[in-house]
């Protein structure tokens, strides 16, 4: 999936699509993490696609992603929620992966709130903590797999956009003074978010590699949206729940396993859900 004529057409039409049968005209994007789909039903006003329903949209399938757009409004801000996301892993080119973005882009979004379930690097990250991504390492990236590779459409942005710039500052402190107000700031840490590109989890060798380049939490997904959220000209809120801690010590006994992030998500969803809302009327 490139940008051509006709592939801008499908977009925009697409979009179109969407916003004939929506009044809401979103502002907002947010796309949810693996167990994280409940801030969805928070939308007042709500009008609910199924991904499959959409034309041309891609469909999720991993366990966790419901797979459904939901346009509505949040603390009075007009609002278009991903339940679910892509994923490189699933099949789908690194294009496709951040289709959405794209769409959101023509919907007229000019934030996203992008949020993920992650594994903490960071010694000092606990269990439930919810990490502000402050920047990213591109792994997949390294190896030619970016969303930008291609022809360039200036109707989006630039052949060359700067990254240096990713996750708008004024955003992650809006961030941090909803936690201080709802007094949850002891969970909040602010770190390097590094994608893989999955579907297996780290060897115990590469989790110290990571912590060796300075990454504080790892996943298999949110850099492609990024990349094109930056690329249209989004500001960009990042979010990472760390949902458990990598394996560094080979005697343990202890496996990453997907349950084991659903759980440990459903734990601490709440206080996600109750943070962006925060962050909304901040």
């Amino acid at each position: 999936f490139h940008i051509s004529s006709s592939q801008y057409c499908c977009l925009l039409s697409c979009s179109e699509w969407l916003l004939n049968r929506t009044k809401i005209c979103p502002v907002l994007a947010i796309i949810c993490g693996s167990g994280l789909g409940g801030l969805a039903d928070k939308l007042e006003e709500s009008v609910t696609f199924n991904y499959e329903d959409i034309p041309r949209f891609p469909t999720s399938t991993v366990p966790g992603h419901a797979g459904k757009l939901i346009f509505g409004r949040l603390m009075g801000h007009d609002c278009v929620c991903m339940q679910g996301r892509f994923h490189f892993y699933e099949g789908y080119s690194i294009h496709t992966v951040s289709y959405p973005v794209r769409v959101f882009s023509l919907l007229g979004v000019k934030t996203l709130i992008v949020t993920n379930a992650a594994g903490g690097l960071n010694a000092s990250y606990n269990v439930g903590d919810i990490m502000i991504i402050k920047d990213h390492i591109n792994m997949p990236g390294f190896s030619g797999q970016n969303p930008l590779c291609g022809p360039n459409d200036e109707r989006f942005g630039v052949r060359f956009p700067c990254m240096s710039d990713a996750y708008d500052s004024e955003l992650k402190s809006k961030l941090r003074g909803a936690a201080e107000a709802m007094g949850v700031a002891h969970f909040i840490r602010e770190g390097v978010y590094c994608m893989l590109a999955g579907p297996s989890y780290e060897t115990i060798a590469e989790c110290k590699l990571l912590q060796k380049l300075g990454a504080d939490a790892v996943g298999m997904s949110t850099v492609p949206e990024v990349l094109v959220a930056r690329h249209c000209g989004l500001r960009v809120l990042g979010l990472s729940l760390i949902t458990n801690k990598v394996i560094t010590d080979y005697d343990s006994e202890e496996k990453a396993n997907h349950e084991e992030v659903l759980r440990t998500t459903q734990r601490q969803t709440k206080l996600l859900q109750d943070l962006v809302c925060k962050f909304l009327t901040v």
